[in-house]
């Protein structure tokens, strides 16, 4: 008589306990974040280059077809120095959305061989996008430094709108990669709507030249008060959008918890990924 090992999450609603659960797992999700840096850098010719070819090639595009032809307004700061600064978040949060949907997904028969706390596989695609980020966004800092840029007080605002960059792609990023084991069309899906978004928010251009009629329902865009928190911070652009750095602040913490229960709910789901 063959032994059968069944592979199921014993609990598939968060609470306190899922937490202690994933604490207990730390190791595990150093590993893998450690696994999934290794081996993008340790196998490619560029190395950190791919971590900030996606961040010049893009401000190079959008300073010359934005910036030098259409000549888009960019409050007064030099443009490059605006797409930069919007740059940086967008990418991050762009690339860590899509690589956090397919987490679960990607993850394949493993998910049927051994038991792990799932929430593992988010937050782990998560850090990855973020180590990418720490290169780029240093040298973002470089950059405004040699350019004569003086950082404000409002500087001190940075750590809490990249805080907020994470949770709104983790919220969100979860709920995709639950929805993915049920409809595989929401990962082709995801490309598309990182394009629309990135349309909708202030990336190419500030929010000032939004209509006035329209800016309240633009602002439900979330990455909207975290890039003109940003360049508010960094350029002093504008002062400190706090109104929309508030709205993000819901939205994304909204985004979130529906984003975690969802994922929970899902977990009986994940083994037949594959």
């Amino acid at each position: 008589m063959k032994n059968i090992t069944v592979i199921d999450s014993k609990k598939h609603r968060f609470s306190w306990g899922s937490l202690v659960e994933l604490w207990e797992f730390r190791e595990m999700l150093l590993l893998w974040i450690w696994r999934d840096i290794k081996v993008r850098y340790m196998q490619s010719t560029l190395g950190i280059g791919w971590a900030l070819f996606p961040m010049l090639s893009q401000v190079l595009i959008y300073t010359l077809v934005f910036g030098k032809l259409v000549r888009i307004d960019s409050d007064g700061a030099p443009y490059a120095l605006f797409a930069l600064a919007g740059v940086v978040p967008w990418i991050f949060f762009s690339q860590a959305l899509t690589t956090v949907s397919s987490s679960v997904y990607g993850a394949g028969q493993f998910l049927q061989k051994v038991y792990f706390p799932r929430l593992i596989l988010p937050i782990a695609a998560l850090f990855d996008k973020f180590f990418d980020f720490l290169i780029s966004f240093t040298l973002l800092l470089i950059v405004l430094l040699v350019s004569g840029v003086t950082f404000s007080v409002n500087a001190l605002v940075v750590p809490y709108l990249i805080l907020l960059t994470m949770i709104t792609a983790l919220g969100f990023g979860m709920l995709a990669a639950a929805l993915a084991v049920h409809f595989r069309d929401v990962l082709h899906m995801m490309g598309y709507v990182t394009m629309a978004m990135m349309y909708g928010s202030p990336v190419v251009y500030p929010m000032s030249l939004v209509p006035i009629e329209y800016k309240f329902w633009y602002s439900l865009n979330p990455m909207v008060g975290i890039i003109e928190g940003f360049r508010a911070a960094l350029l002093s652009t504008r002062p400190m959008p706090w109104d929309l750095i508030g709205i993000s602040t819901l939205i994304a913490l909204s985004g979130l918890i529906l984003g975690v229960l969802y994922f929970k709910s899902s977990e009986s789901k994940f083994t037949d990924v594959g």
